[in-house]
């Protein structure tokens, strides 16, 4: 087999890799489900021949999914039966490197041109549907487009996006955060991942007043 290859696989014969350490918040998944049932497109999934099925009949061949998984979890949730995709004949190592490097490695937004093609967007689309396709909230997305900045000025100003938070809590932590999320009340124009950030924030600066009397006292 060559190195690489372009294949439609049935999506049955693609089996997740079990160390993929990529995860994906539920709202994000919503957003890929309706840009691929919009579009009717995506980038192809990257597969290697599994391992444990080699030297058997082609019928009963599988594929291991390197770079993708999210992706196929959309395509069955839209009942799609073929998903496309890349074969790459990679050993374990290889493929080890590629699990935590494909999700990982990737430039940064150049500022000015990234609200150009909201505005373009936006000529189309209003704000709140447009959060329902891009990683941005109707908020940000307004906050961006109604910046004024130099064509030349690429560096991303960060305060306009949300700052990713990524921890590992025990069940039990899980359980009493949950409980002291559920008692900050929401605002019914946002969504339930900015209602969790609210929530956070809220407990974060409880805490902190909570610090500085006790300090000052």
């Amino acid at each position: 087999m060559k190195n690489s290859q372009l294949s439609v696989i049935a999506i049955n014969k693609l089996v997740a890799h079990p160390d993929n350490p990529n995860v994906m918040s539920g709202d994000k998944f919503r957003k890929l489900v309706r840009n691929i049932q919009r579009s009717g497109l995506y980038e192809p999934i990257v597969v290697r021949p599994h391992p444990a099925s080699q030297g058997k009949s082609a019928a009963a061949d599988k594929f291991q999914i390197i770079n993708g998984h999210h992706r196929v979890e959309a395509l069955e949730k839209l009942g799609l039966k073929e998903a496309n995709c890349v074969i790459w004949n990679v050993d374990d190592q290889q493929t080890a490197i590629l699990l935590t490097t494909l999700n990982r490695l990737g430039g940064t937004d150049c500022a000015a041109k990234k609200i150009e093609l909201l505005r373009k967007l936006k000529e189309k689309f209003d704000s709140a549907e447009l959060a329902k396709l891009l990683p941005n909230t109707a908020k940000q997305i307004e906050q961006l487009t109604n910046l004024k900045l130099n064509a030349v000025r690429c560096p991303l100003p960060v305060e306009q996006f949300a700052v990713p938070l990524v921890f590992f809590v025990t069940a039990e932590q899980n359980k009493t955060i949950a409980e002291a999320l559920s008692k900050i009340p929401a605002q019914p124009d946002q969504t339930k991942t900015q209602q969790r950030a609210e929530a956070i924030t809220e407990i974060a600066s409880q805490f902190l007043r909570t610090q500085k009397c006790q300090t000052s006292g």
